[in-house]
């Protein structure tokens, strides 16, 4: 080995990983995710319907440098270095060259090093919470306290799992309870997320009651479980998942961080697990797993010379493999049209787009992905309509629709191409465009039904008690416009999904002069359990959500 390698591996390594890092960033195209979180950082705030905040202020800061991909990636990938010096901080017993191997070896630490998705930092702050664990554990002192306290916090501000990584880390150590310091440290973590709490409280608590009670909740498949098992092999490798899971799950932990780190792994992995029994469970959710793996797995491997041995062997081909990724994901070589749409399809056609809609403000029609990789590359102003069937996002919450309200736009889709009187041939398909000379939609008017749970004799009407909650800069538009053509349904849904609507006599006039009705409506349905939603429409334009489900049972 040459001398200067041997005395400047580390640099050569980061170095290195950081060269690869600031390339891919910048020449290759952002993601859906990417760009949807991009559009947070245009409207910070201390809470977002799917997410904590820390992804847009990161967003926000490296997009502020430079305007572009990398900018948006710049500080994200800057924590995927950062995790990794980190978790070499874990390791009691080092050895360099098997922690660079390991490194290597996990495709998705590469791979989504340079993407800006909560992801990112939810690595960063779980092994930054760990070293501060750490360092609590080893001496309790004001500042470890004050730091294990700061550390929790940001790892909220990341993703929510980071409950569970806090969660399993208690469970692992009972003997925290006994310390005051630990309550120090909670009490520290819960005053600086208190901030997004209250954000939580003013919006009904929206993001805990989708992901608990919304997301994913689907009749139940074994193709579920055989694909999360599946994917968490490949997450932690994919070529040497069969090596580094089996290592660390073998490793015979001998401190209390070791041990928080190993209930933690299999915690996440258990209650995924369970989760994968109501609904699919997508990969990257247990993505913090990848830290205890990474340090057990080392630890095991530095005493096991053969299994080392069976990692480097697969080493180069995992490193073909990613080579090979890196240069698709930059370069349009595959006649792949699905890798076409995802990496090489939006530079060039929003501009043109532009030209053609004199750039007057663009609405999708339900997505957020093409509202916000629209909006991105084109520069215009961009709002995606969300309709009652299909589930909400942040643009339901962010002030574009009401800046929208009464103003020209142009409206792009696409799907249904009969609806649209001109279109452009686009790498994503013809996407089809037509002029609205006044926008009108109301997603921000709520409507409060009670009771929440109803039971009716097939055949026999429901009444409902609507509350409506309408902002004013609303109930002045529509004060002041006597036409607009509007309907106001419940759409309903079973088992399968939405299976029809039930009109009703309701208009925005009568809803925005009365602030209770009780409304009487024959559903028409056979036995069986349904839920509804209110939804409100004008013209050809989307009904949009405009309340929460409510239960209806049909004997």
């Amino acid at each position: 080995m040459p001398v200067f390698l041997q005395k400047n591996h580390r640099l050569v390594f980061y170095g290195l990983w950081l060269l690869l890092g600031l390339i891919q960033a910048g020449l290759t195209e952002l993601q859906d995710d990417e760009a949807y979180y991009w559009v947070y950082s245009r409207f910070l705030d201390w809470g977002y319907f799917d997410h904590p905040p820390m992804i847009a202020v990161l967003i926000k800061m490296g997009y502020a440098i430079f305007p572009n991909e990398l900018g948006v990636r710049l500080i994200p990938l800057l924590l995927n270095i950062l995790s990794l010096v980190l978790i070499e901080k874990l390791i009691n017993k080092k050895n360099p060259f098997l922690f660079y191997g390991i490194a290597l070896s996990i495709v998705v630490v590469q791979l989504m090093g340079f993407i800006a998705v909560p992801d990112t930092p939810l690595i960063f702050f779980t092994a930054l919470f760990f070293l501060c664990y750490k360092n609590f554990i080893q001496k309790p002192s004001v500042l470890s306290t004050l730091l294990l306290g700061v550390a929790v916090a940001l790892l909220m501000y990341s993703k929510y799992q980071a409950v569970l990584i806090v969660l399993f880390t208690l469970v692992s150590n009972p003997r925290l309870f006994t310390r005051y310091q630990t309550y120090f440290a909670g009490l520290i973590a819960l005053l600086l997320f208190a901030p997004h709490l209250w954000w939580q409280y003013q919006h009904d608590w929206v993001s805990f009651r989708f992901h608990l009670f919304e997301n994913n909740a689907h009749a139940y498949k074994p193709a579920f479980t055989a694909e999360y098992i599946g994917g968490q092999v490949l997450l932690a490798g994919p070529v040497a998942g069969i090596i580094l899971l089996p290592a660390a799950f073998l490793f015979k932990t001998t401190t209390e961080t070791e041990k928080a780190l190993r209930y933690t792994m299999i915690g996440l992995l258990v209650f995924f697990g369970l989760s994968s029994l109501r609904g699919k469970v997508e990969a990257n959710w247990t993505i913090p797993v990848l830290v205890p793996v990474f340090v057990l797995a080392h630890q095991y491997l530095l005493q096991k010379i053969n299994w080392q041995k069976i990692l480097f062997r697969l080493l180069p081909l995992t490193l073909i493999l990613v080579l090979f990724a890196r240069v698709i994901m930059i370069a349009d070589l595959l006649p792949s049209k699905e890798i076409k749409k995802r990496y090489h399809a939006w530079k060039a056609w929003p501009a043109q787009m532009k030209q053609r809609t004199k750039g007057i403000p663009v609405v999708f029609s339900n997505s957020y992905q093409r509202a916000s990789k629209y909006w991105f590359y084109s520069g215009q102003p961009t709002y995606s309509q969300n309709a009652y069937h299909g589930r909400i996002n942040n643009y339901n919450y962010w002030p574009i629709e009401d800046s929208f309200l009464g103003k020209p736009v142009y409206f792009l889709d696409i799907y249904d191409m009969w609806r649209f009187p001109d279109s452009l041939k686009t790498p994503v398909g013809w996407v089809g465009y037509r002029y609205d000379s006044s926008f009108v939609s109301f997603a921000k008017i709520n409507i409060d039904l009670f009771p929440k749970k109803i039971t009716a004799k097939a055949g026999q009407p429901i009444t409902l008690n609507c509350h409506f909650s309408i902002p004013p800069l609303y109930a002045n538009f529509i004060q002041s416009h006597p036409q607009l053509y509007d309907t106001a349904r419940l759409g309903v849904e079973d088992a399968t999904g939405w299976i029809g609507k039930i009109l009703t006599p309701l208009t925005l006039h009568q809803m925005n002069s009365q602030q209770e009705v009780a409304l009487t409506v024959y559903p028409n349905l056979p036995k069986g359990k349904y839920l509804l939603r209110f939804a409100i429409n004008c013209g050809y334009r989307n009904p949009t959500h405009n309340s929460d489900k409510i239960k209806l049972i049909v004997e």
